[in-house]
């Protein structure tokens, strides 16, 4: 597979399309059993609390998979991200409800680099709060 998004169909400024992820206890447990990271933070309440958290959190990688997604979905290949790199700023704060939490993804061209490379800048919050900083990706467009 390749960019189905063209090099000369972008400029620096062009807006990707946003993304909301919902993130639920269910999610958390799914993505511990896949990634083997089975940090009772990340499932158990009284643990994250006893430890100073507010609640349980999501899985850091998790956060910034799911945010990367809006550039692999307007890219049109995963593979086309050739660079990703974020900081972590604030937890993603689960509730044991029926709601959860929501991760809100935005993202836009920054920069034009030479081999039909592009800098994507993402944004992504959750409850209000930016939960990821300097979230960066290299994609090479077709």
């Amino acid at each position: 597979m390749t960019a189905t998004i063209g090099y000369d169909e972008v400029e620096v400024g062009t807006e990707l399309p946003p993304g909301t992820f919902p993130v639920t206890r269910d999610t958390l447990v799914r993505y511990a059993g896949a990634s083997g990271d089975f940090n009772p933070i990340h499932w158990n309440e009284r643990f994250a609390k006893e430890v100073g958290l507010p609640d349980v959190i999501a899985h850091g990688m998790f956060t910034m998979a799911e945010a990367v997604r809006v550039v692999t979905d307007w890219a049109g290949d995963p593979g086309a991200v050739v660079e990703y790199g974020v900081r972590f700023t604030k937890p993603v704060v689960v509730p044991n409800d029926d709601k959860g939490a929501v991760v809100e993804v935005t993202a836009k061209v920054a920069e034009k680099l030479g081999d039909r490379q592009v800098r994507v800048d993402i944004a992504a919050t959750s409850a209000g709060q930016k939960v990821l900083g300097l979230a960066r990706a290299v994609v090479r467009l077709a």
